[in-house]
Order: C-alpha cells, then sequence, then structure tokens
C-alpha cells in the first residue's frame, strides 16, 4: 500500500513538474500573447490559454491512457459497415492535427530563438561574465545523466 501511495506520488510529482516546465517555456517566449496580438484579438487571451492548457492536458490523458482511449476500437464493434467513413474522418482530423501542430511548432521554435538573442543582453545586465559556458555544459549533462538513467533502468517499458 505504501509502495503504491509513494508511486503515486511521485509519478504526480514528476507529472506537475514536466507539465510546469511547458508552460513556463510557453509564458516565457510569449507565444500566447504574441499570437493574440497577431491576430488582433487581444481580448479572447484567457480563452488561448485556457486552450492551450486542455490541449496540453487531452494530449497528456490520451498518451498515458492510450489503452481506455480506443475509438475506433468502439467504432468497429458498434458500426463496421461505416469503417469507410471513420478513415476518411480520421485522414482528416491527422491533415488538420498536423498543419496546426506544424505551425505551433514553427512559431514557437521562433519565439525561443528570439528569446536566445536576449542572453547576451541579460549576461551583460547582471555582470555573469565569467562561467556561462559552465552553466550551459552543466545544463547538458544533466540533460544527459536524466536520459541515460530513464533508458538504462528501462523506464520507457514501464508504460504501456
Amino acid at each position: 500500500m505504501m509502495r503504491n501511495f509513494l508511486l503515486i506520488l511521485t509519478g504526480g510529482s514528476y507529472g506537475l513538474l514536466a507539465a510546469a516546465g511547458v508552460f513556463t517555456v510557453l509564458a516565457a517566449v510569449g507565444l500566447v500573447p504574441r499570437f493574440a496580438g497577431k491576430t488582433h484579438t487581444a481580448k479572447h487571451v484567457t480563452l488561448y490559454e485556457e486552450m492551450v492548457i486542455f490541449g496540453t492536458l487531452t494530449g497528456c490523458v490520451l498518451s498515458v491512457f492510450s489503452r481506455y482511449c480506443r475509438f475506433r476500437a468502439w467504432w468497429q464493434q458498434r458500426c463496421p459497415q461505416y469503417e469507410p467513413v471513420l478513415e476518411m474522418a480520421g485522414v482528416f482530423c491527422q491533415a488538420v492535427f498536423g498543419l496546426f501542430a506544424g505551425m505551433f511548432v514553427g512559431c514557437l521554435a521562433l519565439a525561443i530563438a528570439e528569446m536566445l538573442d536576449s542572453i547576451p543582453i541579460l549576461t551583460r545586465r547582471i555582470s555573469f561574465r565569467h562561467g556561462l559556458g559552465l552553466a550551459i555544459i552543466s545544463m547538458a549533462a544533466g540533460k544527459i545523466c536524466g536520459s541515460l538513467l530513464y533508458f538504462l533502468t528501462e523506464l520507457h517499458r514501464t508504460v504501456g
């Protein structure tokens, strides 16, 4: 019982940390306000932010609980005669998702590139002249250690 509680607590904590990281990056680059500014729909910024959160949560649920989110199997059992309609709808949904995901990733990459231009300005303002290379190498080493831990302990096999 205690082991399950600790697993739930640890998994929930890691999930919250990952989500906080995603939302922090989106907030730091100012992607949602920039979209609202470009489309002249600033009064809907709150709605846009809620849709980003909803999309992230939906993607999380679908990836973690994929065993329970099998619409196609349910459809095949109940309406096998409409299988071609489902395939056409699936292709259409994939095309729409691909279009919007590509636009989002492209805009995010450009926003991050713009944010990287501000790093030299920030380092001059806070007088951080020495050790920037060491800070970057430390972040890279941490990422490598995390990846090695993930694959060597075969954590990727525990999901699914």
